[in-house]
């Protein structure tokens, strides 16, 4: 295994610097073969959805699925993060810089789009830096800018390429470049690189032994600049201590012994000699072409990529038959059919014919332990995957015929039951359907909830109208306040303004204000100067004796006898069944006081009675 014959060690620090969020992230995945390493930069300012975390998942996703150090399919797992990151632009546009190191211990392939960096040292030295997608590198290649400006140009961060570009998306992707025992490998966003000079990088490079004290000193370079702002930084150290040593081709060597054989007849030989050394170097080029495209479909069966290894086997069977090796021919067209019947397995799954597709891996699979290159249980894992997808399928199918019968609360069930299996069978393309499915279905049900919830509370405020109506006005405050907290919840705010102004009216009827005790109101004044003896005094339903003798007060309420009182006497009511009053230096001889047709009276000190 590559894995277990190298010794590569990675270490990363990422922080949010002065702000709240870290819109950074890097994470990475080494397996036997092959490696894959992922860092971002969110470029926009939704806050609910990481851009960095979400473009990074979705590439280790399809690495994973298929690791290649193909440029052709590293391009491929950049597009569908892009496409990933577009289709969740819903609040705002979804964008982030981001690079990408695969390697396969051996060599490494890197691709970025806007202004994530690589360094990749060796020897204590820069030996490559990957180039931004900005208008200050076009500015610097134009010979505008110089290069230890670079860093620092008011234009770094005017990209011209980055991934969620609503046109088109175009990200560098480099050839594949060989790695040395003793490589060092940076990849970092602009929180770093703005701030850490490389003259700065190479010092902590030597001071430093491995990755974790590469990025701890490239952290406190940072920190020590003591900015007023800081931004998110990311740094993310790869040390290839070892890498793993290939067996070295034999395509040369043979061409060699060929070529001097030839030379050695063509030397010995006049016209013919050379036509047969034309033909015997021809002959030789194809023997190479056919090793080598053998060796390639191998290679690409080994990891995995069918489409690949059954093209390069197609190549090399057909230089097989150029030379005519019936033995070569043979096996070649043998490793072509399991090829091709899992790639056309692959097909039948994403055309829906799972069955058939399970037919395509079981005539994979009576073939492939007969050669090297094919795993078994890789063609059996995808065997189970097509079932796996076969019976989400099937879930998904019965959530929608619910959610067309509107029964949205059983079809979210079901969507939610189909997602959490395309997860488990990793199955992207499902889990896009799926999300779409449960966000209808999940619309629904809050536009019904929303309705629901109107309803009831339209239903409560009408209650309350009723009450107010009616005089109750506890029932007509209780009746408010429950509609007031259902329109609060379906965030109707003018509702719960509206109900607010009703609770306190309500409250106001209930608890009016009353004129203090000893307080003469321009109404009570009026009417206390005014009405003669027999006259009464009334305010906000409350009604209070007046100067004169024998006067009468009258309440809503309860009734309370009342003394009389000379002019200088003065009136009180208290706020609901309050008694009326009135002093004076001279007490009448008698008073009364009449309530609903209940008459209270008192003994008038000469034994008369007054009515």
């Amino acid at each position: 295994m590559r894995k277990e014959n190298s010794d590569f060690k990675t270490a990363f620090v990422s922080e949010a610097g002065s702000f709240i969020d870290n819109r950074d992230y890097f994470a990475f995945v080494e397996l036997e073969d092959m490696a894959c390493y992922v860092i971002a930069d969110g470029l926009d300012t939704d806050r609910e959805v990481l851009s960095a975390k979400m473009a990074v998942s979705v590439i280790l996703e399809n690495f994973m699925a298929k690791p290649s150090l193909s440029r052709k399919k590293i391009q491929q797992d950049l597009e569908a993060a892009h496409e990933w990151l577009k289709f969740e632009s819903r609040r705002v546009r979804l964008k982030a810089s981001v690079l990408v190191v695969v390697t396969n211990y051996t060599k490494m392939v890197w691709a970025s789009c806007g202004n994530a960096r690589l360094y990749h040292f060796r020897g204590g030295r820069l030996n490559l830096r990957s180039k931004d997608q900005s208008l200050a590198q076009l500015l610097l290649e134009d010979g505008r800018v110089s290069e230890d400006r670079l860093s620092s140009h008011e234009e770094r961060g005017n990209l011209l390429n980055y991934m969620g570009r609503p046109d088109r998306f175009e990200p560098y992707i480099s050839e594949k470049t060989p790695l040395s025992d003793g490589d060092v490998l940076l990849l970092c966003t602009p929180g770093i690189w703005e701030e850490v000079e490389l003259p700065e990088m190479l010092d902590a490079l030597a001071e430093s032994s491995d990755p974790d004290s590469l990025t701890d000193t490239l952290e406190d370079i940072v920190l020590s600049k003591q900015r007023q702002t800081v931004n998110n930084y990311t740094a993310a150290a790869i040390y290839a201590n070892k890498t793993f040593a290939e067996k070295p081709k034999n395509r040369k060597k043979w061409i060699m012994r060929i070529g001097i054989i030839l030379l050695t007849l063509a030397l010995a030989g006049g016209g013919i000699w050379y036509a047969k050394y034309r033909q015997a170097v021809k002959l030789a080029e194809t023997v190479a072409l056919m090793t080598e495209y053998e060796q390639e479909g191998d290679e690409y069966a080994s990891a995995g990529d069918y489409p690949k290894a059954l093209k390069a086997y197609s190549e090399a069977k057909n230089a097989a038959s150029k030379l005519k090796d019936k033995l070569h021919f043979q096996l070649l067209r043998n490793k072509q059919r399991v090829a091709q019947a899992v790639t056309d397995g692959d097909e039948y799954v994403k055309d829906g014919s799972f069955d058939m597709a399970v037919d395509s891996y079981t005539k994979a699979i009576g073939e492939a332990d007969k050669y090297k290159p094919f795993k078994v249980e890789d063609i059996e894992a995808r065997i189970e995957r097509s079932e796996a997808v076969a019976k989400l399928t099937e879930v998904m199918k019965e959530g929608d015929i619910l959610f067309q019968n509107q029964d949205y609360n059983s079809a979210l069930e079901l969507y939610r039951k189909a997602y959490r299996a395309a997860i488990e069978a990793n199955y992207p393309g499902g889990q896009k359907q799926l999300e779409t499915k449960m966000e209808e279905a999940e619309g629904k049900i809050n536009h019904i909830h929303r309705e629901t919830k109107t309803l009831q509370a339209d239903n409560l405020e009408k209650k309350g109208d009723r009450a107010l109506a009616a005089l109750d006005y506890n029932a007509a405050i209780e009746a408010y306040t429950l509609a007031q907290e259902m329109y609060q919840e379906i965030d109707k705010l003018e509702r719960v303004l509206a109900m607010e102004r009703k609770i306190a009216k309500a409250d106001e009827k209930r608890n009016p204000i009353v004129p203090a005790s000893g307080q003469n109101t321009d109404s009570g004044a009026g009417l206390s100067s005014n009405l003669g003896s027999n006259g009464a005094a009334a305010w906000n339903g409350a009604a209070g004796t007046t100067a004169g003798g024998g006067g009468a007060a009258s309440h809503n309420g309860s009734s309370s006898q009342a003394p009389a009182a000379n002019s200088q006497g003065q009136a009180q009511s208290p706020n609901s069944q309050g008694t009326g009053s009135s002093s004076g230096s001279e007490q009448a001889e008698a008073g009364s006081s009449t309530t609903n047709g209940i008459q209270d009276t008192s003994a008038a000190p000469g034994g008369g009675r007054e009515s």
